[in-house]
């Protein structure tokens, strides 16, 4: 029998189920994988933006995660909202202690309303303590800037240079997306210490892109321990993430920007 895969999200939550943790539950389900779960933050928020934020003693996310990793195989992990420099520090402790084979951090920040997810204190903790121990990070163009102290990248040769920049600061892999930029195609890029790969795909033409971050992260960390590198399983996870915007316009989910369709491949 073929060994199932457990994929465990860190992150903060989604009431109306676009992003966040529930996003992450949907991805790991919908590519086959058991989920389990750390609440660092309740969030309210819907399509429309976040209302607020109610976050997590520091302790009880280390408790959360003792609980999980003490009891259950995690082949992989997908590390979210994290909220508060207390919250860095504790998931860093706990990664040391329990040694995850894979380990994709979401630099997650501000959400696409606008609203800050992460209190600015804090992205020296995720720099510092986090970056190097992670197997790769997925930023987002306004993410690396900030991690960097720079402003974003506007062409592809930018964010290729942020990559590497990134890399030196201490990490093992980043993939630079590059959804912000202008043009018919979204490119991303996979940097490492080995080589650059370009993964792109064709912009789609929706505006329920809510979670979309979320979403491309926790495919990553579900197919992972089913692909033998980074770059195939970064082409696998934007090409089914492609399918779930364009399948998006067919969920009815609130007014504001809505959520992709992550069971599209199955409704």
């Amino acid at each position: 029998m073929k060994r199932s895969v457990n994929v465990l999200s860190i992150a903060g939550t989604d009431p109306s189920g676009g992003a966040g943790i529930q996003a992450d539950i949907k991805t790991f389900s919908a590519l086959g994988c058991y989920g389990t779960s750390v609440i660092t933050a309740l969030v309210a928020q819907n399509t429309r933006g976040v209302q607020s934020i109610y976050p997590i003693p520091a302790q009880f996310v280390g408790e959360q995660m003792d609980s999980v990793l003490s009891d259950v195989r995690i082949d992989s992990a997908k590390i979210g909202m994290l909220g508060q420099a207390a919250i860095v520090q504790t998931v860093a402790e706990k990664l040391r202690q329990y040694p995850i084979p894979f380990v994709v951090l979401d630099t997650v920040m501000v959400a696409k309303s606008g609203d800050f997810l992460l209190a600015p204190e804090a992205i020296g903790a995720v720099r510092d303590l986090l970056l190097p121990l992670v197997s790769i990070i997925t930023p987002n163009l306004h993410e690396a800037a900030a991690l960097l102290g720079c402003r974003p990248a506007a062409t592809e040769r930018e964010m290729c240079e942020q990559g590497r920049a990134l890399l030196a600061l201490g990490c093992r892999a980043v993939v630079m997306k590059g959804g912000h930029l202008d043009g018919q195609r979204s490119p991303d890029w996979l940097i490492t210490a080995m080589d650059a790969v370009r993964v792109d795909a064709l912009r789609v033409n929706t505006r329920h892109t809510h979670g979309t971050g979320c979403t491309l992260s926790a495919a990553l960390a579900a197919l992972r321990p089913r692909h033998d590198d980074w770059a195939q399983t970064l082409r696998a996870a934007k090409a089914w993430l492609q399918q779930a915007l364009l399948h998006a316009d067919e969920l009815q989910v609130g007014e504001g920007i809505g959520p992709v369709h992550h069971f599209h491949q199955w409704w």
